[in-house]
């Protein structure tokens, strides 16, 4: 019953409310990610969502467009504008996100939506991510976030799928604001740890097809 319908309930009513009181940090991260990027405060990219339906997830713009003479945009690093790695530090990039869960494109609470290209690598087990909607933060979350390897991230993720329950929403939008006051786990450069998991499994030659 949790799953199938208070969920959604709990999320929209609690992302209403939150928006509501965290509006002018909204409103103040949005200008001035505007003066820094000198272009939008935000960035929307595809990610697949429950039953693998694509929905285009939002979240502050914490790099700028900056480009070499060939026209090709610089690495990371050197578009990573000041506020826009505090922006990460704090989490604060995930914010726009509540406009995903009161659209009902997301959870709070689940699997992070994770990109387009990952779809044909998944095991049949891991694929149970896509069975519900993908959340803000989650179990794989609040247990290493991107610090842990692949294997261990996605069985977490199933993990979730199949305990899910109130109780277990508590204990981790709990630990999620703890993390985040301690800043821990936190990649503060884009793709700074680890291999994307379609050149990591194509190269170990372990991609799955459903």
């Amino acid at each position: 019953m949790y799953a199938h319908f208070f969920k959604r309930l709990l999320d929209l009513i609690v992302s209403l409310i939150a928006f509501t009181l965290l509006s002018p940090v909204f409103i103040a991260v949005m200008i001035l990610l505007s003066i820094a990027n000198k272009g939008s405060p935000f960035f929307f990219q595809q990610r697949p969502g429950k039953n693998e339906k694509i929905f285009n997830i939002i979240k502050f713009k914490t790099m700028n467009d900056a480009k070499d003479d060939q026209g090709n945009l610089l690495p990371d690093t050197q578009r990573l504008t000041r506020i826009g790695g505090f922006v990460r530090k704090t989490s604060l990039d995930e914010m726009p996100q509540l406009l995903n869960v009161i659209k009902g494109d997301m959870s709070l609470i689940g699997p992070r939506p994770l990109f387009v290209r990952y779809l044909p690598y998944y095991t049949k087990r891991e694929a149970l991510r896509h069975s519900i909607k993908p959340g803000i933060t989650g179990l794989a979350q609040v247990n290493g976030r991107n610090f842990l390897d692949w294997d261990s991230r996605l069985e977490l993720d199933a993990q979730y799928v199949e305990t899910i329950s109130f109780m277990n929403d508590i204990k981790i939008a709990l630990l999620t604001v703890k993390n985040v006051i301690a800043r821990k786990d936190i990649a503060v450069v884009p793709g700074a740890i680890g291999k994307p998991l379609d050149i990591e499994r194509a190269k170990n030659e372990t991609k799955i097809t459903k």
